[in-house]
């Protein structure tokens, strides 16, 4: 019983636990570069290079294979084709190691969008995503060419994130055409 309550005190931690502070609309994200997997295939992010195409769509996610990230990776792959017409790719972050992700790039993200590492907690770290027991927050941000975060969206429920996201990127194209 002692076991069991422990588990459950846990759980209780991590639903209620947010990142202390996200990244604020109007500053420059960080850059990084990180191990990720696309389709199962290992490859080297960089955020700086995925600007050159336009914009990025940064989401932090707890832990591949929990029911949350379950749905929001779901999520993010069915829209990514309409991400795609706005030249807006996404990448998803979490501390898991890469041979998770490997999995989960194929299963849950179908292939669709990449997924990094960031096991050292690097990138979490400098996108104030932290959460309990080194684990990234649910945080969206939206970055466009150049740098800068247009939109940040930090909610545990994982479905606005996509809706969110795509109506930044939606005002943000709206306002740069012809540019």
């Amino acid at each position: 019983m002692k076991r069991f309550s422990k588990h459950i005190a846990l759980s209780a931690l991590l639903v209620s636990s947010g990142a202390f502070a996200a990244l604020d609309a109007g500053t420059n994200a960080p850059d990084f570069s990180a191990a990720a997997s696309l389709g199962g295939e290992g490859f080297q992010f960089s955020l700086s290079e995925s600007l050159e195409n336009g914009p990025v769509v940064v989401y932090f996610y707890p832990k591949a294979f929990t029911s949350g990230c379950t749905i929001e990776a779901r999520m993010f792959a069915e829209a990514s084709d309409e991400f795609a017409e706005y030249n807006t790719s996404i990448i998803g972050v979490s501390t898991d190691d890469i041979e998770t992700l490997h999995d989960f790039s194929v299963s849950e993200c179908s292939s669709k969008f990449p997924v990094a590492s960031d096991e050292a907690g690097d990138v979490v770290n400098a996108y104030d995503a932290a959460m309990a027991f080194g684990m990234a927050a649910r945080i969206s941000y939206v970055i466009v060419p150049g740098g800068e975060i247009i939109h940040v969206l930090e909610a545990r429920a994982p479905e606005g994130h996509i809706h969110e996201s795509m109506e930044a990127v939606k005002n943000w194209s709206a306002s740069h055409s012809g540019h």
